[in-house]
Order: structure tokens, then C-alpha cells, then sequence
């Protein structure tokens, strides 16, 4: 691979990772209080859970907002990541647009088209900062010519050229796992549920969000159910392998358990971090095999889930199988205490790893 295709592939990497971490918050606040919402809502047959009460409706218009400014900053984040600060504007622009029906068939594209939009904006927005111009154009460059020319640009091309060709694979996309059934489901969930603790946060965890999200974007529950029951389960399974298993582990690491079980709960997968770095050879495989056959059996059991955060802490926000989604989950932590009762040595005859 040559250096320029492995300079490519890096300044890319390092975009989605930059979009997703800075889109995450906006995700984490708007699930957690449309999940609130929800709690005080009514489940109803075909329209999941329905919120009456005025005072829950307004704090659901709170997620909704966190929703709607989800895939905009995404795109921005990932040209800001590629030409700094003059890339953020166009690149929530394109990408709000993106997630706006476009042209006479109102086409949108989504997250696949705002993660293009924010990659074309960065690259076009880098290379204008590049061009030579007299003093009295370089102080306005950053704030009027680089944001305008990019928009511009871009926006023209995503509307005549990208929309259609977006808009039939996203489509295309969606109709392949709408009808995901049994095996194929089952497969799908164990993918999603071992990309989830491989990295515990990082860009193949990010990737698996990423993959959710865009399917939630277009009203796909499913593997953002088995996505959110797998995140929660590497800090669950290693709190209870902790309280169960006390002689695989030593006493800071027991110590720890209880706040792994917290950040469990409340789906932040970085809990099992801390475990993780001390022991990898035995914690990895443990909590990649947990938290894939907990997402499996949510896919195979039909678990869907309305907000894009995880652990039990959104049940309410569970329109299909809950009571699956709980069960799933304790069997993915239990699976995973056993593996790591099965790979851990005694600490006592356990050498420094």
C-alpha cells in the first residue's frame, strides 16, 4: 500500500471516529430523555409505547431535538476532523440535508449520505485552505470563502449527482434486513454483539453504532435492540465474574465491580476498560462471547429498541420483547462470568499478565 492510500485510510479512520465521538453525546442526552418520556407512556398495539401526559411529551420534544441534531453534527465533526474549524458548517449543512427528503421523489439519504457529505466537505474544505490569495481575502478565507465555496459545491453535487444512487442502496439496505429472519437474524445480532465489546468504545464499537443508528434513522429497531442489550454486557458479566469468582481476581479488582455493574447498567460499555487492560488475554474473549450470544438471542427473539443508548436503564424505550431484552442481556453477563471463571487462573497461582 502506498503512503498516500495509507494517509487516505488513516485521515478517514480518524473522521468517523472524530463525527461518532462528538455525535455521541447528543445521542446519549437525547436517548436518555426520550427514554424518560417513554417510561410514562402507554404500550399500544402498532404504535409501540404513546406518551399522553403533557409534562413527558415536552421532555420527549427534548430527545427529539437530540435526535434531530444527531446526524448534522455527525457530518460536521467528520469535516472538522479533515479541515478543521471551516469545515463544520458545511458539513452540518450537507449533512442536515441529508437527512431531509431531497428533490421531486424526496429522497434521503440518511447516515450513509451525511457520512459521505461530511468526508467530500472535509477534503474540498482542506484543499480551498490551500489556495494563495491576497491579504484582504486570506482574514475572511476561514469564516466566509472556504464555508461558502464548500457548501456550495458539495450541496450541488449531493443533490444532482449522490441523492439517487444513496437513496437506492439505503433502500436496498433496508428492505435486506427487514426481512432478516432466524439464522440470518441470529448471525446479524452475533456480528453486532461481538463488534460491540471488541473494543469497548472504540472504531469497531463505533462502527457497530454507527451501523445501528443509520438503521434507526430509517424506523429498523431490531439491531439496535440486540446492539444495546450487548453494550451493557462486558461491565455485567465482569461485576458478577467479580462477586462470584472472587479468587480469579484481586482486591482492587473486586473493589471495582460494583462500579463496572453501574456503568452496566446504564450501558456505558467502558466500564469492563479497566479489567480489560490488566488481563486482555482472558477478559476480551470473555466479554466478545457474552455480549455476542446476548445480541444474537435479542435478534432471534424479536427485541427492538427506540433510543440509541443500552443497559437497563431504557427498558421503557423497548417496544418489542422487554422482558427478551432483560433475559438476553442476564444470559450474555452470565455467559460471560463463566468465561472468564473457565480462562482465569486462581490469583493466587495467577503470574503478572
Amino acid at each position: 500500500m502506498s503512503d498516500t492510500m495509507k494517509t487516505f485510510i488513516d485521515d478517514l479512520t480518524k473522521a468517523f471516529s472524530t463525527g461518532v465521538s462528538y455525535m455521541m453525546p447528543t445521542v446519549v442526552v437525547g436517548g436518555i430523555f426520550l427514554a424518560l418520556s417513554l417510561a410514562g407512556g402507554d404500550a399500544t398495539a402498532g404504535k409501540g409505547m404513546v406518551v399522553t401526559n403533557p409534562f413527558l411529551q415536552n421532555i420527549g420534544a427534548i430527545g427529539s431535538a437530540g435526535f434531530a441534531m444527531m446526524i448534522p453534527i455527525l457530518s460536521g465533526y467528520i469535516a472538522y476532523s479533515l479541515a478543521g474549524k471551516p469545515g463544520i458548517t458545511p458539513g452540518m449543512i450537507t449533512g442536515f440535508m441529508a437527512n431531509s427528503p431531497i428533490g421531486e421523489n424526496h429522497v434521503q439519504t440518511g447516515f450513509l449520505g451525511a457520512m459521505l457529505m461530511g468526508v467530500l466537505c472535509g477534503f474540498l474544505a482542506r484543499w480551498v485552505k490551500k489556495w494563495k490569495v491576497n491579504d484582504t481575502l486570506k482574514a475572511i478565507m476561514p469564516i466566509l470563502i472556504i464555508p461558502i465555496v464548500t457548501t456550495f459545491v458539495v450541496a450541488m453535487v449531493y443533490i444532482y449527482i449522490l441523492v439517487g444512487p444513496i437513496g437506492m442502496i439505503m433502500a436496498w439496505l433496508i428492505h435486506m434486513l427487514s426481512g432478516l429472519q432466524g439464522g440470518s437474524a441470529l448471525f446479524l445480532g452475533i456480528i453486532v454483539g461481538a463488534m460491540a465489546a471488541f473494543d469497548m468504545g472504540g472504531p469497531i464499537n463505533k462502527t457497530a453504532t454507527a451501523f445501528t443508528l443509520a438503521l434507526m434513522a430509517e424506523g429498523i429497531y431490531g439491531p439496535n435492540g440486540a446492539y444495546r442489550i450487548a453494550v451493557a454486557i462486558p461491565p455485567l458479566g465482569i461485576a458478577l465474574s467479580t462477586f462470584i469468582s472472587r479468587k480469579k481476581w484481586g482486591s482492587d479488582d473486586r473493589k471495582m465491580g460494583p462500579s463496572a455493574a453501574f456503568m452496566g447498567l446504564i450501558g456505558i460499555t467502558e466500564g469492563a476498560i479497566p479489567f480489560a487492560v490488566k488481563s486482555l488475554k482472558t477478559v476480551l474473549p470473555s466479554i466478545i462471547i457474552g455480549s455476542a450470544v446476548g445480541a444474537g438471542l435479542g435478534m432471534l427473539h424479536g427485541v427492538e429498541c427506540m433510543v440509541p443508548h443500552g443497559g437497563l436503564i431504557v427498558i421503557a424505550a423497548v417496544n418489542k420483547a422487554p422482558l427478551w431484552y432483560a433475559i438476553d442481556m442476564a444470559i450474555g453477563v452470565v455467559v460471560t462470568a463463566v468465561c472468564l471463571h473457565i480462562l482465569r487462573p486462581n490469583i493466587e497461582n495467577e503470574k503478572s499478565e
